[in-house]
């Protein structure tokens, strides 16, 4: 699964599982492009320290100006895009509660980044992908868009139409050999979800990990071998496809 030469951007690389990805990326030969609207710095060094190949970009999604400014920069230190990762979301940042107390401008603005943003990367990222006879994007869901997710209920929402959107994507992208799946992972050991469920954090990962198969919370190193193998030629007949990373919760 050599991902030997091939450029990678990863959206929300400036942490958490975004970070992850960008270092398991490298590890197999990957140009990577570690993009965010935090500061990728300790992304970047990291990657170079250990004799990989990565830049760090600032994004914001949410705007399709910067999005396409992140395309270009990678096309023109790299000369292409193979694999596009989109990872950034509102998720740390938001907080939860009952969905009728939920804020109007909370709701819109995880709806932006969550969706919108993965539209507007692809918009940027597409044509290139197509310029290299195809390629491969991996949009980031989550098991609260199969599961059910009280008292996040716009999270949930958005992340179900990750869905919706992976799979139309991957009928319409298929005619250029551009492979489009999600994957949907539980809760993460990661600063996003210690930020989610603040002092609920202990009882919420508990409850969690009870409700699997494999009865311990997922850490980053148990979802980079699936990103690894989706952005490999190893899955260059898979496409459209949910994978869930959520230690047996969920059975599709």
């Amino acid at each position: 699964m050599s991902l030997e030469g091939k450029t990678v951007i990863v959206t929300g690389a400036g942490r958490g599982l975004g970070k992850a990805y960008s270092e398991a990326l490298a590890e197999e030969g990957a140009n990577v492009v570690a993009a965010d609207i935090r500061d990728t710095s300790n992304t970047v060094t990291r990657i170079n320290e250990q004799g990989g190949k990565a830049i760090g970009l600032s994004l914001d999604v949410a705007k399709m100006d910067s999005c396409q400014e992140m395309a270009d920069k990678a096309i023109s230190q790299f000369g292409s895009i193979d694999v596009l990762i989109n990872n950034a979301a509102l998720y740390g940042d938001i907080s939860g509660g009952r969905f009728d107390e939920l804020s109007e401008e909370q709701w819109d603005d995880v709806m932006t980044v969550n969706i919108k943003g993965i539209w507007q990367c692809c918009k940027a990222c597409v044509p290139s992908l197509r310029k290299a006879g195809g390629g491969s994007i991996i949009n980031i869901s989550s098991l609260a868009a199969k599961y059910g997710m009280a008292y996040g209920v716009d999270y949930a929402t958005s992340k179900a139409a990750v869905i919706g959107l992976t799979r139309s994507l991957a009928r319409e992208l298929g005619r250029d050999l551009i492979r489009v799946n999600a994957v949907a992972p539980s809760a993460v050991l990661t600063e996003g979800t210690d930020e989610f469920f603040s002092e609920k954090r202990d009882k919420a990962l508990q409850m969690i990990a009870a409700g699997q198969s494999i009865n311990r919370n997922l850490e980053t190193g148990d979802l980079t071998g699936t990103i690894i193998y989706l952005a490999s030629d190893a899955s260059k007949f898979v496409t459209g496809q949910t994978i869930m990373v959520d230690g047996g919760t969920v059975m599709l």
